[in-house]
């Protein structure tokens, strides 16, 4: 299994690489169009290999999309937490009472006063 994943590793590392070396060109990358930046009179402009602007490309619409699976699966995540949480309450709570340390259950205050003026009467 890991002789397959570097196989498949070298694999992409030479595809990038060849697409790399296909798209050596610089390309200008602006910030705004030119009819924006001549109304802010600010043009930003840089002058990048092509391949470099396919990965940043790539690697931020990974990263996004990342983030938004990331906030899409929350409610699962809590949700396991919270299965988690109750799950543990419930083996503490079993092993109490198989360990014959069970605390009894808290009465209401009300049944606790009418208990305890039925042992007086």
């Amino acid at each position: 299994m890991r002789l397959l994943r570097y196989a498949f590793l070298a694999v992409v590392a030479i595809v990038l690489v060849t697409v790399a070396m296909a798209n050596r060109g610089p390309v200008p990358v602006t910030a705004l169009p030119p009819d924006i930046a001549d109304v802010l009179g600010r043009n930003w402009s840089l002058e990048l290999p092509l391949y470099l602007v396919i990965f940043a490309g790539m690697v931020v619409g990974l990263l996004i999309g990342f983030v938004l699976e990331w906030f899409r699966e929350h409610k699962f995540r809590s949700r396991a937490n919270a299965k988690t949480r109750e799950a543990a309450r419930l083996e503490r709570e079993l092993s109490q009472v198989r360990g014959g340390t069970a605390k009894p259950a808290v009465q209401d205050e009300v049944l606790t006063l009418l208990s305890g003026q039925r042992k007086a009467s």
